[in-house]
C-alpha cells in the first residue's frame, strides 16, 4: 500500500539537459513506536523502517538526535504526536520492564506502564494499538498458558503490565495485547537484557560463579517480536477484526544457568567456572514465576507467527561487538 508523489529529476541527452517529473514510491503506511529507544523499540523501529513503512519512533531521556522526545506522562504531547503524525499503527514498547526496578520505584513504573499506557489508549481511538506486556502476568504454577487463562501476577511489574493490559483494552477495544517473555536481541550495553547480561560471567572465566539454575525461561529475540508486530500490523490493515490478547514466545527452555552454558558454546569458551545455583537466596529482588510458559497457537493458527531465531545464532549476532578478542569473529564466521 503506498502512494505515489512528483518528484523533480535532471534528465541528460547529448547537447540537452533538462528537467522531468517523475513518479516516486513513498510509504503510505505511518507506525508510531514508544520507547523506540530501548532494546525492543529499537528492533521494532528497525523491522518496519526496513519494509517500507513510514517510521516515527519517540523516546525521552535518550530520544534525540535521532528520535523524536516525548513524555508519554504528558497527554497534551501524546495528543499532539498522534494529530500531527495520524499513524495508522502504534506499537507501545515504553515501560520500565525490570522487576526489580519496579518494586523499588513503584508510584513512577506505575505511572508509565499504567497510566500513560491508558493516555496512549484514549488518544489513539480508532488507531491499530498493540501494547507490548509480559508472561509474567502469570505466577508461573501451572504452565503452559494460553491467552485465555486466569492472569496471577506475583510481583509487582506482573501486576502493572496486567493492569496496562486491561486499561489499553478498556480505552480502545480494538488493541491488541501482545504478551513476550524474556527479551535478548542488538544491545547498547550488556546489562540492557536479562540475557546479555551472563556475557561478563561467561567471558570472565578466571573465577567461579554461580547462576540461577530454577527459573525455567524462554529467551525470546527482539526481530523476532518485531517481525511478529509488523506482521499483526499489516494484517489489521486488511482485517479490522484483528484484536485482543495474543502470545509470542521463543521455543527453547532454558536456565540462566544453561543459557550462560549456551553462550560460552556460541563463543567456543569454556563453561567450567559457571556453577548452577539451584535455590533462591534469600533477599533475591522482586519473585519471578517458576515457569510461566506461553502457548502460541492463537497467532500460529492466525498465521501471525514468526519462525524463532535458534538461539546460539541469535545470542551471537547480539553479542560479539563485547568480544574482548575481536579476532574470534574472524575465525569463527569465516
Amino acid at each position: 500500500m503506498s502512494t505515489r508523489d512528483a518528484g523533480l529529476k535532471i534528465h541528460f541527452t547529448p547537447g540537452h539537459v533538462e528537467l522531468v517529473q517523475e513518479s516516486i514510491d513513498t510509504p503510505f503506511r505511518r507506525v508510531l513506536v514508544t520507547g523506540a529507544t530501548g532494546l525492543l523499540g529499537r528492533a521494532v523501529y528497525r523491522e518496519f523502517e526496513n519494509n517500507a513503512w513510514q517510521t516515527l519512533g519517540c523516546g525521552y531521556s535518550r530520544a534525540r538526535p535521532r528520535f523524536l522526545k516525548c513524555n508519554l506522562m504528558d497527554e497534551d504531547a501524546v495528543r499532539g504526536i498522534i494529530q500531527d503524525f495520524q499513524p495508522h499503527v502504534i506499537i507501545h514498547c515504553a515501560a520500565e520492564r525490570r522487576p526489580d526496578v519496579v518494586e523499588r520505584h513503584t508510584e513512577a513504573a506505575m505511572n508509565l506502564n499504567i497510566h500513560a499506557s491508558a493516555t496512549l489508549a484514549k488518544e489513539a481511538a480508532g488507531i491499530f494499538l498493540i501494547y507490548i506486556s509480559t508472561d509474567y502476568v502469570f505466577d508461573g504454577r501451572n504452565p503452559p498458558y494460553g491467552e485465555n487463562d486466569a492472569p496471577n501476577p506475583l510481583n509487582m511489574y506482573g501486576k502493572s503490565k496486567l493492569e496496562g493490559e486491561r486499561e489499553v483494552l478498556r480505552h480502545n477495544p480494538s488493541a491488541a495485547v501482545l504478551r513476550v517473555p524474556i527479551l535478548y536481541g542488538e544491545v547498547e550495553r550488556v546489562d540492557e537484557s536479562a540475557v546479555t547480561v551472563l556475557w561478563d560471567r561467561v567471558q570472565e572465566g578466571a573465577e567461579s560463579c554461580t547462576v540461577d539454575h530454577c527459573q525455567q525461561r524462554f529467551p525470546t529475540y527482539t526481530s523476532d517480536v518485531a517481525r511478529v508486530c509488523r506482521i499483526m500490523a499489516e494484517r489489521r490493515l486488511q482485517d479490522p477484526s484483528l484484536r485482543g490478547i495474543f502470545h509470542y514466545s521463543g521455543k527453547e527452555q532454558m536456565t540462566k544457568y544453561e543459557m550462560a552454558c549456551a553462550i560460552a558454546d556460541a563463543f567456543s569458551l569454556p563453561s567450567s567456572h559457571l556453577i548452577p545455583l539451584t535455590e533462591q537466596p534469600a533477599g533475591a529482588g522482586a519473585q519471578r514465576p517458576q515457569n510461566a510458559q506461553l502457548e502460541c497457537s492463537r497467532l500460529e493458527s492466525l498465521g501471525l507467527g514468526a519462525e524463532a531465531t535458534p538461539f546460539r545464532t541469535a545470542v551471537r549476532d547480539s553479542l560479539w561487538p563485547f568480544l574482548y578478542d575481536k579476532r574470534w569473529r574472524q575465525t569463527v564466521f569465516h
